[in-house]
């Protein structure tokens, strides 16, 4: 990536977050995370209560790049076809038909995604991955751009499932929207004769461009000494004494990604070590399996990555030291 590519990079992205935010009021920074996730080929994982704009962050995301949405909500009755879809014989054919399910789509929103059985949730894993769905031995590819927005109930709420840790290391990020605060929920009332999914946002780019502008972010110059800085910073994870399990290959490939896009967003075509630093808890932090002490002793996957920026110094404070 060229100074030139970066600087169109971050104006086509500055858009896109302009626009979803005309939908989402005040949540600029929750915007900038779905779009670094979505340019970097990820999925994003929204730990929130109902009514916070998570359904309409899907579907802005999704009109901004002139994509299809499709919205799934889980239950526990659910069923894994009632996602990836079906073969349903055809007496005129005399032959086994696929119908396809709403997983066929640009922004798939997975609406209260832990509310599932473990064998539905598993249903997705295949197509966050690999990005098809193999049905009686056939494969069939999703769309491209492809993206799953997965929301979450909190674990305390009645008549829901923890998520395995494969599937939680499929998501590329995890973040919550939260409440507006009191400026937004102003706006938001005064609007309120508008119903949410009357607003509709501008097509910013085509969805063939967002493919080509996850693909230039790829492009993005890491230096040795940062891939360096993330696999110390991974290490801390899987050493410390409060962690069952730390963080996997792919969170350190996922965090390299994101702050690649993330820098490309900012007008660089180059990564720093802030980049990696605003994005480790959100990459980081879902993938880390506590100790039961430390989860009755109040300790959070969250303060842990805290913890480990703190202890371990960036590649300038490294050397100077």
């Amino acid at each position: 990536m060229t100074a030139e590519q970066a600087a169109h990079f971050a104006e086509v992205f500055e858009r896109l977050v302009s626009g979803v935010e005309r939908v989402l009021l005040g949540k600029h920074h929750v915007i900038r995370m779905a779009f670094t996730a979505l340019l970097s080929g990820g999925h994003l994982l929204l730990e929130d209560v109902p009514g916070t704009g998570k359904t309409s962050l899907a579907r802005a995301i999704a009109q901004s790049v002139q994509g299809t949405s499709n919205r799934i909500q889980f239950t526990p009755d659910l069923l894994p076809g009632d996602i990836t879809g079906v073969s349903i014989y055809d007496q005129r054919s005399g032959a086994f038909e696929f119908h396809r399910g709403p997983v066929f789509a640009n922004i798939v929103l997975a609406d209260e995604i832990n509310r599932a059985s473990p064998k539905t949730q598993a249903a997705l894993l295949e197509v966050m991955e690999e990005e098809q769905i193999t049905a009686d031995g056939v494969t069939h590819p999703v769309a491209e751009p492809f993206m799953v927005i997965a929301t979450q109930n909190p674990i305390e709420q009645a008549g829901t499932y923890r998520l395995p840790e494969a599937q939680l290391d499929r998501f590329i990020m995890k973040t919550s929207i939260g409440y507006p605060d009191h400026a937004s929920t102003i706006r938001i009332l005064e609007g309120a004769g508008r119903r949410a999914h009357a607003v509709v946002v501008p097509a910013v780019i085509a969805a063939a461009t967002v493919v080509e502008l996850a693909a230039l972010a790829r492009t993005v110059y890491v230096d040795p000494s940062i891939n360096d800085y993330v696999s110390r910073l991974v290490d801390a994870t899987r050493t410390s004494t409060e962690v069952r399990l730390g963080a996997s290959v792919r969170g350190a490939l996922a965090l390299i990604r994101t702050a690649k896009t993330l820098a490309a967003a900012n007008g660089r075509h180059y990564v720093i070590p802030d980049d990696v630093k605003q994005l480790a808890e959100a990459v980081l932090a879902h993938r880390l399996l506590l100790e039961p002490e430390a989860e009755f002793d109040g300790v959070t996957p969250s303060s842990i990555v805290a913890r480990i920026l703190i202890e371990t110094p960036p590649p300038g404070d490294r050397q100077a030291a």
